[in-house]
C-alpha cells in the first residue's frame, strides 16, 4: 500500500532534498485532489449546488489552483497572472460569511475542460517555481517558500471539504471509484462507558520557526489546568445515537439550544442528515454510495445535534454530560501518548487516507484506554475558536482565521479518515459553523466543570482595533474623522450628478461606506482583508462593534461603538461589503457613479494596472476620488511599480505626476488637489499624524 505523503519537515540542512520533497508533495496533492472529482458522473454535477450555502463544485475545482496564483502574486514569486478572470472568480466564496458572494447571477462559470486546462497551466507554473526558486535554508513563516507550502496545505484542506460537498450531492451525480474504497466492516457497536481522566496541566506552544507548516491560529502559547473528568471510551456510534432518535430527541425542544432549535426547525431534521430511512430500514449515505446502516461506525452530525444528544443524556442519567472542550481533547491526546502520523507506516488510526475512504467501527483503533482520540471522524468541542497568546496573522493570508473569531465557529479536533497533511497534526485548529457538516461526530464527557469560554468577541487584533477607532472612535487633536471628511468631499463633488451607486474601494472597516450611503442609493465596500470588512459587516448586521485599545503595555480600554450614535443606523441597509482584490475585481463590480479609493494606491502590488482599468468600473461623468499619503513601501509595492516618488530623467517625479500621466486618457482633474489630515491612535500617548492628498477625477471618455 502506498501511503499518501505526510506534511514535510521544513527544517533540514539538505536543501535539495527538501526541494524534491516539496516537489513530490505538490504533485501528490494536486493529483489526489483532481482524482476526487473523478467521482462525479457528468459535467452537470459540477454546476448543480450540493447545498445552497456553498458554491457548485466547479468553483472548488478552480479555487485551489487560483489560490496558488493569488498568493504567489502577493509574495512576489510571480509577476504575471495566468487568467485574471479565473483568479477573481474562484478567489472568494468558501465559507458562509456575510461578505461571501454566492449569488448565482454574478457567475458565468467556465466549462469543466477550461478549468482543467487552467489547472494544468498552474501545475506547470508551480512545478517550474519549485524547480528554479533558490532554496538555501530551512523554511519558516517568513521564508519565500512559505506560500508554496501554504498552497499545497490549502489544497489538502479542500480535499476534505470538497469530499463533504460530494457526499451532499444527489446520488446520480456521483459514482464509486477504486481509489476511494469504503470500509467493509460492520456489526453492532460496543456499549459505551466512561474512562476517568486524571487532572493535569496542558501546555501548547508553537513558534514561527516550527519544523512543520502551520496556520496562523496554531502559533502562540496556551496553558490550562484541566480538572479530573470522565470521557466516553468510544466516539458516539450510529447505534448509540439511535436511542436519542427513538426517544424523540429531534421532536423535544428542551434538548436544543436556541440556535440549534432554529436550525432544526428550519431544516425539518428528524434524524442525522446522512441517515436514510427506506421501507423501515436505515441506510447511510457515504461519499459516493448508500449502504445498509453500519451501526458500529461513528455517527456524523453537526454541533447542534451533538449538543442536543448531550442534553438528552444529561436528563436521562441525571449526570452532567457535555461535549469536551478543546483543552480536554488535548488532555486525552496526552494521556493516550499519541504522536504525529508516522512517515513510513500506516497510522494507528483511520486517518490520512491510510485505511479507508469512509469511517470504520469505533472499536477498531485503540489509543490507551480510549479509542479514536484521533481519526475516523472529527470531534466537535464546546470551544469557539479563539487566538492563543502571541497570535499573529500571516501577511499573505490574513483572513484564514480572524473572520471566525465570532463565537459562531466551534473547534473540531482529531481529524477524519480523509484528513491529511497539516490537518493531522496535534497543533491543527480547524473550526466550522455549528450547523455545517464535515466528516464530524463527537465523544462526550461527564464533569461538573463548566466549559471555559475564551473571549472571542472583543476584537483584540492591534491593527484592526486601531482602524476601528480610526473609523468609528474619538477625534484627536482637533482633526476631523477622516473617512467622514472624505465622504463629505465626495458628496460635494457629485453636485448634480447621478447618485445611484458608489464603490468604497479599500474600505477597511467601512465608515466611509456608511457615510456615502447618506447620499447614494447603494454603496458597495470592498477590501482585500476579510478581517477588516468583518467589522463593517458586524455594524451592518448588528449596529454595534466592540474592541480593545492599547493604553500602555498590557493595559487596554474596552470600547463599544454604535451606528445609531453616529447618525448612520438608518442607512446601513443600503451598504454591502465584499472581499476583493482592487487589482483584479470581479466583473459585476461596475456601473458606479463614484469610486472612492482612500489611502489605497500605495498599498497595491500593481497600482498602474488598477488605474489603467478603473474607468471600466465607472459611468461616464462619474467621479474617481483618490486619496493617499504616498508612503510607498517595498513590502507592499515593488519600487519599479511605484507611481512616483523617484527621479525620472533627472527630475523629481511625484505620485501626482504619475496619476496625471495614467488617468489623462479617460479622466480630467476636477480641481486643485487638497490635503486632508488624519490621526491614528496607537496607544494613549502615541499617535500617528499624516496628510493624505485628495484628487478628484471625472471620467470623460
Amino acid at each position: 500500500m502506498t501511503l499518501f505523503q505526510r506534511t514535510p519537515l521544513l527544517h533540514t540542512s539538505a536543501s535539495e532534498q527538501l526541494r524534491e520533497t516539496i516537489h513530490h508533495y505538490f504533485h501528490n496533492t494536486f493529483n489526489r485532489y483532481e482524482q476526487l472529482f473523478e467521482t462525479l458522473t457528468c459535467d452537470e454535477a459540477y454546476y448543480k449546488k450540493p447545498i445552497p450555502l456553498r458554491h457548485p463544485l466547479i468553483f472548488y475545482l478552480g479555487h485551489t489552483a487560483t489560490f496558488f496564483i493569488n498568493k504567489l502574486i502577493l509574495a512576489g514569486l510571480i509577476s504575471e497572472r495566468i487568467n485574471p478572470a479565473f483568479e477573481s472568480m474562484f478567489a472568494v466564496g468558501v465559507d458562509e460569511m456575510s461578505w461571501d458572494d454566492l449569488s448565482d447571477s454574478h457567475y458565468q462559470w467556465p466549462t469543466v475542460q477550461a478549468v482543467k486546462d487552467y489547472r494544468q497551466q498552474v501545475r506547470t507554473m508551480i512545478d517550474d517555481i519549485i524547480r528554479r526558486t533558490p532554496l538555501t535554508s530551512a523554511i519558516d513563516w517568513q521564508h519565500p517558500w512559505w506560500p508554496i507550502v501554504m498552497g499545497i496545505e490549502h489544497e489538502r484542506i479542500h480535499l476534505e471539504t470538497s469530499s463533504v460537498l460530494i457526499r451532499q450531492h444527489a446520488l446520480h451525480f456521483v459514482k464509486p471509484h477504486p481509489e476511494w474504497p469504503i470500509c467493509q466492516q460492520y456489526g453492532n457497536a460496543p456499549i459505551n462507558d466512561l474512562v476517568s481522566i486524571p487532572a493535569a496541566q496542558i501546555t501548547l506552544k508553537k513558534e514561527k520557526s516550527d519544523a512543520y507548516y502551520g496556520w496562523d491560529n496554531e502559533f502562540g502559547e496556551h496553558q490550562a489546568h484541566i480538572p479530573e473528568f470522565q470521557s466516553s471510551r468510544y466516539l458516539v456510534s450510529n447505534q448509540e445515537f439511535l436511542a436519542f432518535v427513538k426517544a424523540g430527541g429531534y421532536q423535544e425542544a428542551c434538548f436544543w439550544q436556541a440556535e440549534g432549535l432554529a436550525w432544526k426547525n428550519y431544516s425539518q431534521a428528524q434524524h442525522p442528515t446522512f441517515w436514510l430511512l427506506k421501507d423501515q430500514q436505515w441506510f447511510l449515505r457515504l461519499m459516493t454510495e448508500e449502504v445498509a446502516m453500519p451501526w458500529s461506525w461513528p455517527v456524523e452530525v453537526n454541533y447542534h445535534e451533538a449538543k442536543a444528544f448531550c442534553q438528552w443524556k444529561t436528563q436521562s442519567t441525571g449526570k452532567s454530560i457535555r461535549l469536551p472542550t478543546e483543552d480536554e481533547w488535548y488532555r486525552l491526546y496526552d494521556l493516550a501518548k499519541l504522536d504525529e502520523v508516522p512517515a513510513l507506516q500506516a497510522a494507528n488510526a483511520n486517518l490520512h487516507l491510510d485505511h479507508f475512504a469512509s469511517p470504520c467501527p469505533v472499536s477498531q483503533f485503540q489509543h490507551g484506554e480510549l479509542y479514536d482520540v484521533v481519526g475516523n471522524v472529527w470531534q466537535w468541542t464546546e470551544t469557539p475558536t479563539y487566538p492563543f497568546t502571541g497570535f499573529d496573522v500571516h501577511p499573505l493570508y490574513d483572513d484564514f482565521t480572524t473572520p471566525t473569531f465570532d463565537g459562531r465557529h466551534n473547534l473540531i479536533k482529531g481529524g477524519s479518515w480523509i484528513s491529511c497533511g497539516n490537518e493531522t497534526l496535534k497543533s491543527a485548529r480547524y473550526a466550522f459553523r455549528k450547523h455545517f457538516f464535515q466528516h464530524a461526530g463527537f465523544r462526550y464527557v461527564m464533569t461538573d466543570t463548566a466549559p471555559n469560554n475564551e473571549n472571542v468577541f472583543y476584537e483584540s487584533d492591534k491593527q484592526l482595533s486601531e482602524y476601528a477607532e480610526f473609523h468609528y472612535g474619538d477625534e484627536y487633536y482637533g482633526v476631523a474623522n477622516f473617512p467622514k471628511a472624505l465622504a463629505t468631499i465626495a458628496i460635494q463633488a457629485m453636485a448634480n450628478k447621478p447618485a445611484v451607486k458608489a464603490l468604497d474601494l479599500g474600505c477597511a472597516t467601512g465608515r466611509a461606506s456608511f457615510e456615502l450611503a447618506k447620499h447614494f442609493e447603494q454603496v458597495t465596500g470592498i477590501d482585500f482583508s476579510a478581517r477588516f470588512i468583518n467589522l463593517g459587516v458586524q455594524l451592518r448586521e448588528q449596529g454595534a462593534i466592540r474592541y480593545t485599545l492599547v493604553d500602555e503595555g498590557s493595559l487596554v480600554s474596552y470600547k463599544t461603538r454604535q451606528l445609531s450614535d453616529l447618525g448612520l443606523d438608518d442607512v446601513r441597509e443600503k451598504v454591502e461589503f465584499f472581499q476583493g482584490d482592487a487589482c483584479n475585481l470581479k466583473a459585476q463590480f461596475t456601473g458606479f457613479d463614484l469610486i472612492l479609493a482612500a489611502n489605497l494606491i500605495d498599498r497595491l502590488y500593481q497600482p498602474t494596472e488598477f488605474l489603467a482599468e478603473v474607468h471600466h468600473r465607472l459611468n461616464i461623468g462619474g467621479v474617481l476620488m483618490i486619496t493617499s499619503p504616498y508612503t510607498w513601501l517595498e513590502e507592499h509595492t515593488r519600487p519599479e511599480n511605484w507611481l512616483g516618488g523617484f527621479k525620472k530623467d533627472g527630475e523629481s517625479y511625484t505620485t501626482l505626476d504619475g496619476l496625471k500621466n495614467i488617468l489623462s486618457s479617460h479622466f480630467r482633474l476636477m480641481q486643485v488637489p487638497q490635503d486632508v489630515p488624519f490621526v491614528i491612535r496607537e496607544t494613549r500617548r502615541k499617535y500617528q499624524h499624516s496628510l493624505s492628498e485628495v484628487t478628484l477625477w471625472e471620467r470623460i471618455r
